[in-house]
């Protein structure tokens, strides 16, 4: 009996260790029924075009990406493929500018080896296939613009401008953009980004009232998503923030919610409010000037997790059809 009972107790802290070894109740084993994702390198194709041998190297990109350069060109030159003279002139404007010739030699030193890159990015779509099999998962493609475009996409593919992804310290970021932005451009955001706007797209908002409430709730749903694809990020890198931002944000969720709620703001329709929640900034304005930017989303996410935690019959197709953002912030019984 005495050993019966050790037995049973000693697989019962198994099976309890191994519940809480499991991150999340959606979690797949990746290496079944995997999607192998390989990025297409249009980046480094262009920057080994000899420019003594313009035509051989244009001619080959042609070739080599029927699908993708007539995109490049109308997005990022201006320029349509058919108008192969002014494509010519501009790949060698492109190539010889002194002013991006660093930023391109960074460029391709940073993601000389991007095989971790290709297995996060098929880690993650191996989990939207299994969970939305009906979606045709994007090829990707690596580009570079001279700062002319961050991100790329369409029903076909999703491309990525790897010239915004060099590091926080980059010098040539300086006076590009905003300090609040600059700390993402890193090369350890470029997958979330890519997850990020892979789900963005397969999912886009549907709401009839738009309020402050709708738009976080939607950002959370696929902020959540993010968390059950990605499950080796860490919390900070999934909503964007630093390991510090997000630590204030644990210590003061208490009072952002109640601010909002204080303030009458969870059901306004004012865009230009909504913009102060949702959009990224030095910090959110309607909150404190010690917080983080988007602290909407990062509620809205907060508040999803409160639903699916206490909703454990809801899936993930069932998390992303449900519009009622009304009835998902009652049932998810979110009291921080």
């Amino acid at each position: 009996m005495k050993t019966s009972f050790q037995l049973i107790t000693l697989l019962g802290f198994v099976l309890l260790l191994s519940a809480c070894n499991k991150k999340n109740r959606f979690e797949i084993d990746t290496n079944k029924n995997r999607v192998e994702v390989k990025i297409h390198r249009f980046d480094k194709d262009l920057l080994a075009i000899d420019t003594t041998k313009l035509n051989a190297g244009v001619d080959s990109l042609y070739s080599r990406y029927r699908t993708f350069l007539p995109v490049f060109l109308s997005d990022v030159l201006d320029t349509t493929a058919k108008d192969t003279t002014a494509v010519r002139n501009l790949f060698y404007k492109f190539l010889t500018d002194k002013t991006f010739a660093p930023v391109n030699k960074k460029a391709l030193q940073t993601f000389t080896d991007i095989s971790d890159i290709e297995k996060e990015v098929s880690d993650a779509y191996t989990n939207i296939h299994h969970y939305f099999p009906e979606v045709k998962l994007p090829e990707v493609y690596f580009f570079v613009s001279g700062f002319n475009r961050s991100i790329m996409m369409n029903n076909q593919f999703i491309a990525i401008g790897t010239d915004y992804y060099l590091g926080s310290d980059f010098p040539a970021y300086k006076g590009l953009t905003y300090e609040y932005t600059i700390k993402n451009m890193r090369r350890e955001c470029l997958t979330t980004d890519l997850v990020s706007a892979t789900l963005f797209r397969m999912f886009p908002m549907n709401s009839s009232q738009y309020r402050l409430l709708d738009n976080m709730l939607f950002r959370g749903k696929v902020l959540y998503l993010m968390s059950v694809f990605m499950p080796n990020e860490k919390p900070q890198g999934i909503i964007g923030y630093s390991a510090e931002q997000l630590k204030w944000c644990m210590k003061n969720e208490k009072h952002i919610w109640a601010a909002i709620i204080d303030q009458q703001h969870l059901f306004s329709t004012d865009v230009m409010l909504i913009k102060k929640y949702m959009n990224d900034a030095p910090f959110t304005a309607t909150i404190s000037q010690e917080s983080p930017g988007r602290l909407g989303a990062w509620i809205g996410l907060r508040i999803v997790e409160s639903y699916m935690q206490k909703n454990t019959n809801v899936g993930l197709r069932d998390l992303m059809n449900e519009n009622n953002y009304q009835k998902m912030l009652e049932l998810s019984d979110y009291r921080p």
